[in-house]
């Protein structure tokens, strides 16, 4: 198991540096909507919100698979799967996000439904820029709170070796 561990803590660092390309995407489409008033501009903002959120999904389905054992398998998992990132298993592994991240990635995740099940032209362009906003100034935190969480993989990894 400690060689996928390894492998996850590995895919963390590199698909947060993807997100945070992907974030300075959705700013640079957000700050164009504003300068030409072409709400055009925000769907590309919003598809890039929808990308984020679901690179973090992405890592946190590798998490339950390689850490957990297994993803939540009913219709509600994708909000089952972030509940169980705020919450620590004991003896196998602490929290991979704080509450306070949950909410917001919440907020994404709900957001992400939404991209995926309206036109774009039904979004409203104040509320993309707001959650562009809150996403924008958490980044930090989740960062630090997925690195974490790969310092803690790589630890479990070089403890399965000793």
């Amino acid at each position: 198991m400690n060689k996928a561990l390894i492998e996850l803590a590995e895919r963390i660092r590199s698909e947060l540096k993807d997100m945070h390309k992907v974030l300075q995407r959705a700013e640079e489409e957000s700050n164009r909507s504003r300068i030409s008033s072409d709400d055009m501009y925000m769907d590309g903002a919003a598809l890039n919100l929808h990308g984020f959120y679901s690179g973090l999904e992405r890592l946190f389905e590798l998490t339950a698979n390689v850490v957990d054992g297994s993803k939540p398998q009913s219709s509600e998992w994708h909000r089952e799967l972030l509940d169980r990132m705020a919450r620590e298993i004991s003896g196998i592994r602490p929290a991979v996000i704080s509450t306070e991240t949950l909410d917001l990635l919440d907020e994404l995740r709900r957001f992400r439904h939404l991209i995926r099940n309206v036109y774009t032209f039904n979004l409203i362009p104040v509320k993309v820029e707001d959650l562009l906003d809150k996403t924008t100034s958490a980044y930090e935190q989740i960062c630090n709170e997925m690195l974490t969480f790969a310092k803690f993989l790589d630890q479990k990894a070089r403890e399965e070796l000793e």
